[in-house]
């Protein structure tokens, strides 16, 4: 009877740190909000949405810095803290530095990952490219970080650093309306936390939900910046909950919506079928009504 009460006691523990590691992260992007729309760089992250509305790119570093440091703080040892903190800050500041260098008009020619290989064998590097190539390193530094000392196979390393970048990558791809990345991290993220790095995922997805609101209200978007850091940072809580074959088929699956990405449209698929559609849209402004035709012009009755 006194071990079920002492098992019993350990799990509500461990769902008491991870709400407080989640609230933790809320209460950290808030205040990361407020810290960016208030600096004198606010301005230089005012971007225009798909709708035409003026929003800011502050949610990007508030969420990277948040998240990031919710996970360190929700991390069960030295190595993933570390990863943590690698893997979501570095994502973050590559993201913002395509967010910003990536409106050039040198840069807007390439895209989609096509796009920056077309661009490196015409001799340019794109804002896109280094992205991609600082998330690559920084999710290989956080899996060789998280797997230290625990007797990893250099292959196991590489699964899960792929597994890491893919997610960054594919948190970005949904980052196309208000609060879809959020939707999709909130619900892709939200079974992490029964798992043995759920407190590693708690913070993310804490500091992400406590952004939605503004998110969904065209006040703010993620970005590069945000999106890449939300989708390492559970990339890295899927890597340390999941076995081999988990992660293998995980990265296989991520690989091939990436790829699928080049030629189809996320937003056409979702807008397709019905329930995707409402949940894609719930907590979003209305739609703008369209605008009533032009009057006819009167015509001349006079013989």
């Amino acid at each position: 009877m006194a071990a079920v009460s002492s098992g019993r006691g350990s799990v509500w523990g461990g769902v008491l740190r991870r709400a407080a590691v989640a609230g933790a992260g809320a209460v950290a992007a808030r205040a990361a909000l407020r810290a960016v729309r208030a600096a004198p760089v606010a301005a230089a992250l005012e971007r225009v949405n798909h709708r035409g509305a003026t929003v800011s790119l502050a949610a990007g570093p508030a969420l990277a810095a948040a998240a990031a440091g919710a996970a360190a703080l929700g991390a069960a040892d030295r190595g993933a803290r570390a990863a943590a903190l690698t893997v979501g800050l570095s994502a973050g500041a590559v993201g913002l530095y395509d967010d910003v260098v990536g409106q050039r008009p040198d840069q807007r020619q390439a895209k989609g990952f096509r796009g920056h290989l077309a661009a490196l064998r015409a001799g340019r590097i794109t804002s896109g490219l280094v992205k991609i190539g600082g998330i690559g390193v920084a999710s290989l530094v956080a899996a060789s970080l998280a797997d230290r000392g625990r007797g990893a196979h250099p292959a196991d390393t590489l699964v899960s650093a792929g597994v890491i970048a893919g997610a960054a990558n594919l948190a970005n791809l949904f980052d196309l309306r208000p609060g879809r990345a959020v939707k999709v991290g909130l619900l892709a993220g939200g079974p992490l936390l029964a798992g043995r790095a759920g407190g590693l995922a708690a913070g993310p997805l804490g500091a992400a939900g406590a952004l939605l609101p503004d998110d969904l209200h065209e006040r703010v978007m993620l970005g590069d910046g945000g999106a890449n850091a939300l989708g390492a940072l559970l990339g890295l809580a899927a890597t340390r909950t999941l076995g081999r074959s988990g992660r293998i088929a995980l990265l296989a699956g991520m690989a091939g919506l990436t790829l699928a990405s080049e030629k189809v449209s996320f937003t056409a698929v979702i807008e397709s079928h019905p329930a995707l559609a409402a949940v894609d849209r719930w907590g979003r402004l209305p739609a703008a009504p369209a605008a009533p035709p032009p009057a006819a012009a009167p015509v001349d009755q006079r013989p």
